[in-house]
């Protein structure tokens, strides 16, 4: 348009952004529509992830055209960086709901009412911590003359939010696997459950795995910083963010919370 100022190091894909904000507002209805049906109102935040997914990767598409634009940036940064926090309370949430279901409780090393709660709380804080990177970030890719790099420390708190949630996230996969074990070394009287059981235990490990591996990216793109491949080039983003997070919404349909 005209502009001399940029604040995108490449011009982002109008195709792929358009592809992506129809697959996640497509699967976002379909979750709507199970919820419905289900009434497992706990998994409304995948819902709400989903639908953020959708708004992020459609201010992308207004971004094509005019990369100068702050507005639709600083949309698709918050919208596309924050979701799987959001996956992850839901993914708390099923673990609560599995251990209730076989009658698990003696077997778990946090009690399932305190166990969606503990993580959440991790979950909440790691949301604003990231929330509040993202909006220095943004501040300050239009700050000029000012003795306070707003970017860079929007950056490092990104990185800290990121951090927390890979250890949160860790910790949680600690407590899913010792309860794993332990209720599978006792499980002779309850094995009308099983099979479901076992099934959703995978799909959470699964589904934990895809956020691990978009997190720890995010970690390395924004430690490399913005001149950075990660930053610079933008199918990275799309293998390891993108298509990871509609994965992980995919998998929630097809093995949804109300198997158990």
């Amino acid at each position: 348009n005209g502009s001399n100022y940029f604040i995108w190091k490449y011009l982002p894909s109008l195709p792929a952004a358009a592809i992506f904000a129809l697959l996640f507002f497509a699967i976002t209805a379909a979750h709507s529509w199970k919820i419905y049906k289900t009434r497992l109102w706990f998994c409304i935040p995948i819902v709400v992830g989903g639908f953020m997914e959708f708004i992020g990767y459609a201010a992308r598409i207004a971004c094509h055209n005019d990369t100068s634009k702050l507005g639709p940036y600083i949309i698709q940064q918050m919208f596309i960086l924050l979701p799987p926090v959001i996956f992850a309370a839901s993914i708390y949430m099923v673990l609560g709901r599995i251990i209730v279901a076989v009658h698990g409780e003696e077997y778990s090393p946090i009690r399932p009412s305190r166990l969606t709660k503990t993580f959440l709380i991790g979950d909440i804080v790691s949301f604003y911590i990231q929330g509040g990177g993202g909006g220095l970030t943004a501040v300050g890719s239009r700050s000029t003359g000012s003795n306070f790099n707003f970017a860079l420390a929007g950056k490092w708190i990104i990185i800290g939010g990121l951090v927390l949630q890979i250890v949160i996230f860790g910790l949680f996969c600690v407590t899913a696997r010792t309860f794993h074990k332990r209720y599978e070394s006792n499980l002779a009287s309850m094995t009308t459950v099983w099979g479901e059981w076992k099934q959703m235990m995978h799909i959470l490990y699964f589904a934990s795995g895809l956020i691990m591996i978009r997190s720890l990216f995010r970690v390395v793109e924004y430690v490399t910083g913005e001149d950075g491949y990660l930053m610079t080039h933008e199918w990275p983003l799309f293998v390891f963010d993108t298509v990871l997070m509609f994965g992980v919404l995919v998998l929630f349909f097809f093995y949804h919370p109300s198997l158990i």
